[in-house]
């Protein structure tokens, strides 16, 4: 459970002591911490704030604190004012040093922070470009086939060639997204079963085929009235109608002419269970291409129902789901690579950290427990919020993820986690399709 902070009190530069938990209100490029807000935890943090020029701009929580301002602080100051006197030499030097720490520290700050930044910026260009192809050949797939395969073709060429010379794959968690559309599903099916099929060992040819079936998996909705869609529960005459989509999606992909026989397999499986209950022909021995579209096809519609009135589970929450009651019907050794690949701490997920800030996951990390997070900090917009690496950062660490319904309602607006999911990949050689 997260708390506020409380109020904030402001607290002058030489009353600062070890145990205040503080806030500098300042941008976060104007100073050398991970945060705004943190626990003081040593005289050299001391140092580095006063060498900031925080005056009327430092703050310090009471309710966070462990000790109060040091009210002797002032006679301290005067004091150590005439020792500076007496050994201005060594007090120069130790500053000139202190100065050069802060701006070393600093500069790795930023240098990561614009790394991180930039990989989640050409990802979010590159959704948008794939977004318009996707959502134009979907919604035009029944009348102009052809053209419509013709266009997820070739998107789904360049992801597989992408995908496949990448060194490292990395997964980022979008901003908001105003459209509403196919789309959104598609991409997400087809970005985790590029990255899951990369770990499983596909080929890029492989990996071609299971990105052109996992964009085109749902194409045959657009032929299933709308009020079924929506509709939950159904009445059976209506699920038996839902669940046309899948031979509705094989022909409409059939007719375009650029489908092979592995990508049509991917779409005709992609409702079907290892244990043989799922439908439409309870097949057991199905693709791996088929068994990873199964595995992340149901974990992104736990995330995000096409149904408005299902619940939408968190994605910490839907890994559960299907590890606790979906097991037997998904390929295991598959789940595990998800889990790993996505972390304890999937991209979406709200936790609180360490020093009691709270965070959104934005991208997995190295470490399944330590992910990529923006950090909440209400003064600023999310966009510019700071974005951490917590495999990097030994000093802070995940403690639990927390529900939306726990957070403050200021919390909840600023970190939106019910937001659409919608995620897309960048890699290290610096392409990102």
């Amino acid at each position: 459970m997260w708390k506020s902070p409380g109020t904030p009190v402001l607290l002058e530069e030489s009353q600062l002591a070890v145990g205040l938990y503080v806030w500098l209100n300042m941008s976060w490029d104007e100073h050398p911490f991970l945060t705004n807000r943190f626990l003081i935890k040593s005289i050299k943090e001391i140092e580095t704030i006063r060498s900031l020029g925080a005056a009327g701009r430092l703050y310090y929580y009471p309710e966070k604190s462990t000790t109060s301002p040091n009210r002797k602080a002032i006679l301290e100051t005067a004091l150590a004012d005439i020792e500076e006197e007496k050994s201005a030499g060594i007090i120069s030097s130790n500053k000139a040093a202190l100065a050069q720490e802060i701006l070393r520290a600093e500069r790795v700050k930023k240098d990561a922070y614009r790394v991180q930044k930039d990989a989640a910026v050409r990802a979010e260009r590159a959704w948008e470009n794939a977004a318009r192809s996707t959502k134009d050949a979907l919604l035009t797939m029944a009348r102009s086939p052809k053209s419509a395969g013709e266009q997820l073709s070739l998107l789904s060429r360049e992801t597989a060639s992408t995908i496949a010379k990448g060194q490292e794959v990395l997964l980022h968690l979008l901003g908001d997204k105003k459209d509403s559309g196919p789309q959104f599903h598609a991409l997400n099916t087809m970005t985790l079963c590029m990255v899951l099929g990369k770990r499983a060992g596909l080929t890029e040819a492989e990996l071609g085929e299971l990105a052109l079936g996992a964009l085109a998996h749902d194409a045959g909705k657009a032929l299933i009235p709308a009020q079924i869609m929506k509709t939950w529960p159904r009445k059976k005459h209506e699920e038996d109608f839902y669940r046309q989509h899948v031979h509705l999606s094989v022909e409409l992909a059939t007719k375009s002419g650029v489908f092979s026989q592995p990508a049509l397999d991917v779409i005709a499986d992609h409702h079907e269970a290892v244990d043989g209950t799922g439908w439409p022909k309870g097949r057991k021995n199905i693709s791996k291409g088929a068994r990873i579209l199964a595995l992340v096809n149901l974990y992104d519609r736990l995330c995000t129902p096409e149904v408005p009135s299902r619940e939408a589970l968190m994605p910490s929450e839907a890994l559960a789901t299907l590890f606790r009651h979906h097991a037997t019907k998904v390929d295991n050794e598959l789940l595990r690579m998800l889990i790993k690949l996505l972390g304890i701490y999937p991209p979406g997920t709200v936790v609180k950290l360490s020093d009691d800030s709270l965070a959104l996951v934005v991208a997995p990390g190295p470490d399944s427990l330590r992910p990529r997070v923006v950090i909440y900090t209400p003064e600023i917009s999310k966009d510019l919020a700071p974005m951490l690496d917590l495999s990097h950062e030994s000093d802070l660490k995940i403690v639990e993820a927390l529900k939306p319904s726990s957070l403050p309602p200021d919390a909840l607006e600023w970190l939106n986690p019910q937001q659409r999911l919608s995620y897309f990949y960048s890699v290290s050689n610096g392409q990102t399709n």
